[in-house]
């Protein structure tokens, strides 16, 4: 295959030499993935199969990619946010894998949605996704794609939202697996990576002191957990807000202060919204914040803070750092925002460390072989991958790290499953 005989719309090929830097980097954080590669590449599970991807364009997806790829599958890149692509690694994908790529940072929204068409006009057997968007527009303006899908992968709880809307009302017409379900991925990756990655994008952002703000964390689920976790290690005073009394009381438990929206955003500093909902920070709660505040988004799609309604309230707006907007209100309050409200950690840094996503993209692929190895016998319906694929993860990743752990006895494993034996 040679660049003359395929498609792609990328910002320059002539980036294409670090983008390949890059990827190799990643993949040399990448164990469990560089094994499954291997596996795949002796084993050709996809040899013949179309596959389509809406992933954020990184060196890490572009390791997926290479691997699914390497198992004989036909793939096709687009990316799953207009801001979160890496150019580089999007033009070494075409110019050295010979995958075609989609991608562009910083495309407008109508690009978007072209790139996301011209992955669906690769036919696809096989999907994989990100926040639904490929699932959702096959559903509702390519239905005629729908015969020839075996099924979709699905790497966000955004995404899962999505997908489990659809199976209450009946409309997902081909089974799909929640990646995000799987422990080695929301255990690991949202709680470690997101935790770090959207403080680093944040800092990478304002480059403002964190110990000391008052620090307001929209959510507390694994990715909320990870980046309260972080903003109190780095000494801020950290606030929760919830709508579910369990997480709220975890967050509790935890040591965090829990209240309202509308009393966190009298006293916050800093805003980091991680819920998968829209208008979590609100206009009128903006209103009311301190002139100064920080407003971020560690969610997967651009809503989660209601910057579009708030812009009827600007009177002036400047460009003040690279993704750092100075918003000037008719209150005579200022309020920085940050990324444009879209993903913080993929906008104004580089998302998760490669050895994070590791585990989420080894779910991916073996995600994608589960639902080939069961065509004809999913439902179409929302699965997560069986517990043993989840502890063969976990195995090698921490065989890659050097650490060994115990093994149940016989006599272990007769108490463990037996009732006669008690106190």
């Amino acid at each position: 295959m040679t660049l003359t005989t395929i498609d792609y719309e990328v910002k320059d090929l002539a980036l294409a030499e670090q983008g390949k830097k890059n990827i190799e980097w990643a993949f040399k954080d990448m164990p469990v993935l560089t094994k499954i590669k291997a596996r795949f590449q002796e084993e050709q599970p996809f040899k013949g199969l179309r596959l389509s991807a809406s992933v954020h364009v990184t060196k890490e997806t572009a390791a997926l990619c290479i691997a699914m790829k390497a198992g004989g599958a036909d793939a096709v890149l687009a990316a799953s946010n207009p801001l979160s692509t890496q150019d580089d690694v999007a033009a070494a994908l075409v110019k050295y894998y010979g995958i075609p790529v989609y991608a562009i940072a910083g495309e407008d929204s109508a690009t978007y949605q072209r790139h996301i068409k011209k992955v669906l006009e690769h036919k696809p057997h096989l999907i994989i996704d990100d926040g639904c968007d490929l699932v959702a527009t096959i559903h509702k303006e390519y239905p005629e794609l729908i015969p020839n899908i075996i099924g979709s992968t699905e790497e966000t709880t955004t995404g899962i939202i999505r997908l489990e809307a659809m199976v209450k009302e009946g409309s997902l017409k081909f089974p799909a697996l929640g990646v995000n379900s799987s422990l080695t991925k929301h255990l690991y990756d949202n709680r470690y990576g997101t935790g770090q990655s959207a403080m680093d994008g944040l800092i990478r952002a304002t480059n403002i002191l964190i110990s000391g703000k008052t620090f307001v964390v929209c959510g507390y689920g694994w990715c909320g957990k990870g980046a309260a976790m972080r903003a109190r290690g780095m000494g801020a005073n950290v606030i929760v807000t919830e709508v579910d009394p369990l997480k709220a009381l975890e967050a509790v438990m935890d040591g965090f202060r829990v209240m309202p929206i509308a009393k966190a955003s009298l006293e916050g500093d800093i805003f980091l919204t991680v819920t998968g909902d829209k208008n979590v920070v609100s206009v009128d709660n903006m209103l009311t914040m301190k002139s100064g505040a920080f407003v971020a988004n560690a969610g997967h799609f651009d809503v989660e803070v209601d910057v579009n309604g708030l812009r009827k309230h600007v009177v002036s707006e400047r460009n003040i750092r690279p993704t750092l907007d100075e918003w000037t209100l008719d209150n005579g309050n200022v309020i920085y925002v940050l990324a444009q409200g879209r993903l913080v950690n993929l906008v104004s840094a580089e998302g998760h460390p490669a050895s994070v996503m590791d585990m989420s993209f080894a779910n991916q692929a073996l995600g994608i072989e589960f639902i080939l190895k069961n065509h004809g016998k999913l439902e179409n319906k929302l699965y997560t991958l069986p517990q043993s694929v989840d502890e063969t993860i976990a195995r090698i990743k921490l065989e890659s790290m050097g650490i060994e752990i115990d093994t149940l006895t016989e006599e272990q494993e007769l108490y463990l499953n037996s009732w006669k034996s008690g106190t």
